[in-house]
């Protein structure tokens, strides 16, 4: 009984053993095929896009809060700063 027990164990991980071999080949082989040029180029571009939307959704809320802010401050009298364009001239050196 023991070794039937031992040589079912031993024919499980032989096939498991095929299987996981046969796999990699065929990964290997198909991703031998892939234009890693070409998959780099577009990730890199959806990255690009990517960062792009991100930037104006952020400029377009900072824009939202200063108009919010701005209307809150004129409903309570004070007087707006005037939005901030440029740099300033600076009394200090660097």
């Amino acid at each position: 009984m023991a070794i039937q027990a031992l040589v079912a164990k031993a024919a499980t991980t032989v096939v498991t053993g095929a299987v996981g071999v046969a796999a990699y080949d065929l990964l290997r082989k198909g991703l031998a095929k892939v234009p890693v040029r070409e998959v780099s180029v577009t990730a890199a571009e959806w990255t690009l896009r990517g960062t792009r939307k991100a930037e104006e959704t952020a400029e377009t809320a900072r824009l939202n809060i200063a108009d919010v802010m701005a209307e809150a401050r004129e409903r309570m009298g004070e007087e707006v700063p005037p939005p901030a364009v440029g740099e300033s001239d600076h009394a200090h050196e660097h």
